[in-house]
């Protein structure tokens, strides 16, 4: 299968959007959900994916639902 590469830029610009709509750095968005920065700004710049059971995690560690990553009409 071949992914959207739009699709993915814009659900990391999504997380981008809400960890900053938060005042969350990376850093601290990273040690809510236990990962590393890196992985953080890997998804952010859409050069790593992202498994179910994390994107669940990020939606609560942003408190929004998960769909709201989704909505790229922004």
């Amino acid at each position: 299968m071949i992914y959207d590469s739009k699709k993915l830029i814009k659900f990391g610009r999504n997380i981008a959007k809400y960890r900053k709509a938060k005042n969350l750095s990376q850093n601290a968005l990273a040690e809510i959900m236990d990962i590393s920065r890196e992985h953080i700004a890997k998804i952010e710049t859409a050069k790593r994916g992202i498994s179910i059971e994390l994107l669940f995690k990020l939606a609560d560690a942003l408190d929004i639902e998960e769909k709201q990553l989704f909505d790229f009409d922004f």
